[in-house]
């Protein structure tokens, strides 16, 4: 059975971290370049991912789609069970990528592809969470 009210609380806790992140945006490269500025900037985009990851977790559970043999199999089922669109399948598993990367690889963190990403991508969220209530609407 879904937890409707897990995921709820865990979208809203994405959008909050989406905020801060729209707030503290650096309009420059050369503003993101500041420790404090880009630091914060990796933090909340790795926690943004955590909790997209964890609603997909909380998704595949209370589907009872299976245990995942890794961490992009539950991407997998939730796009075979049509709770994502194979489109949003493969930016998740590019989001999972990236924040690896934020985690596992500090030294090869490249900071123009995290100011392009803060740039660019932050509306891939906005569209997980729009597949998502858009599924959890119909069920």
């Amino acid at each position: 059975m879904i937890d409707s009210n897990r995921i709820l609380a865990k979208l809203d806790e994405l959008e909050s971290y989406l905020e801060e992140l729209r707030q503290i945006r650096p309009a420059s490269f050369e503003e993101y370049q500041k420790i404090e500025k880009r630091r914060a900037c990796e933090r909340l985009l790795q926690i943004s991912v955590e909790s997209v990851i964890d609603v997909c977790t909380l998704l595949v559970s209370g589907l009872r789609l299976g245990l995942p043999s890794e961490e992009n199999d539950i991407f997998e089922k939730l796009t075979r069970a049509n709770v994502i669109s194979p489109v949003m399948q493969e930016t998740l598993k590019k989001m999972k990528g990236f924040r690896n990367l934020l985690v596992h690889e500090y030294g090869r963190v490249n900071d123009q592809m995290v100011f392009e990403f803060l740039r660019l991508e932050l509306g891939d969220f906005e569209k997980f969470k729009e597949e998502i209530l858009q599924f959890l609407k119909k069920n």
